[in-house]
């Protein structure tokens, strides 16, 4: 761990301390955002200390983390405290990435970040932030044995979602023996690790797959970059939202004559949120910082200021270069 001890003990005092406490992850949770702060938020109201979590709208548990205890844990936005005395957000490396969350983050009297984005930039009073931890998951689990919290099954799924997502299934190079030792620990409470995998990455229903056949059929390699996009008509045509493509990108980078894979998804307003992963030549986090957004040297994104997808192709590219 990164994390200086007197940020560890300012946090813990906080936590223990704290009659109330509202938590809060990025928008459009994934699973180590979402993991990460239902941990926490169950490991606090078994303490006896009162609990809110949310994330800014659009909100809603994406349908393939249904399997997480949430259906108690959770309130919409607007039940969340304009100026809490205690706010922890997770996973999220600004206040921007709070989105309609913010103002309460920067209304808090103190703020907790946990995260683990090389990008992030230290917005928090107290910053549990460690770029070489795995995943945000890695440090609320550090966080709740410095607490003395008891895991259970529910705290342990959460937490091994978390590491699940943000290894890729243990197989991204940020899987350390560490995380192994962690992953060991969260079986040995019951976590149901089978149901898991298979409900984030083996199921899909049957518009993916008809869209994916759509992307790949776009598939261009240029510039060093396997890509393709997304756009609106596609999701419509086949009954697919957002959080159903994410895996896209997974098949994306296996094209063997490129390091970096790219996808586009088209936004309402019709720009592109931009997807993009490294197999380990480039670093995709230093490009997408330089492009608005952030993330790992591995795994990135941002946003694009174009409505042309070989405009934003070209702008990586650049960026690569750079």
């Amino acid at each position: 761990m990164t994390v200086a001890d007197s940020a560890w003990d300012e946090a813990v005092t906080a936590l223990r301390d704290a009659p109330m406490v509202a938590l809060s992850c990025h928008v459009n949770p994934d699973g180590d955002a979402l993991g990460s702060m239902l941990a926490l938020t169950l490991a606090l109201r078994a303490r006896g200390t009162e609990a809110i979590a949310s994330w800014s709208e659009p909100f809603g548990v994406p349908k393939q983390y249904w399997f997480l205890p949430a259906d108690d844990a959770v309130s919409p936005p607007e039940q969340f405290p304009a100026a809490p005395d205690l706010m922890i957000t997770f996973d999220a490396g600004s206040f921007e990435r709070l989105g309609t969350l913010e103002a309460s983050a920067r209304a808090a009297k103190s703020l907790i970040v946990v995260d683990h984005h090389a990008s992030n930039d230290h917005f928090g009073d107290i910053n549990l932030i460690d770029p070489n931890a795995a995943a945000s998951a890695v440090l609320v689990h550090e966080l709740l044995q410095r607490l003395g919290a008891p895991i259970d099954r529910d705290i342990a799924t959460c937490l091994y979602t978390g590491l699940v997502t943000d290894t890729g299934r243990f197989q991204y190079r940020n899987t350390t023996p560490h995380v192994h030792r962690i992953a060991a620990e969260l079986l040995g409470y019951g976590v149901q690790h089978d149901l898991i995998t298979q409900e984030i990455y083996n199921t899909h229903p049957t518009g993916y797959l008809k869209l994916l056949a759509v992307a790949l059929d776009r598939l261009e390699v240029s510039d060093g970059i396997a890509w393709t996009y997304v756009t609106q008509e596609d999701l419509a045509r086949n009954g697919v939202g957002m959080e159903d493509i994410e895996a896209i990108i997974d098949v994306v980078r296996t094209v063997d004559s490129t390091d970096v894979a790219t996808v586009l998804k088209e936004q309402s307003d019709g720009m592109y949120k931009v997807s993009m992963r490294s197999k380990g030549a480039s670093n995709v986090g230093a490009v997408a910082e330089a492009l608005g957004g952030g993330g790992h040297a591995l795994a990135a994104g941002f946003t694009s200021t174009s409505a042309d997808p070989k405009k934003t192709i070209a702008d990586i590219a650049a960026a690569l270069r750079a």
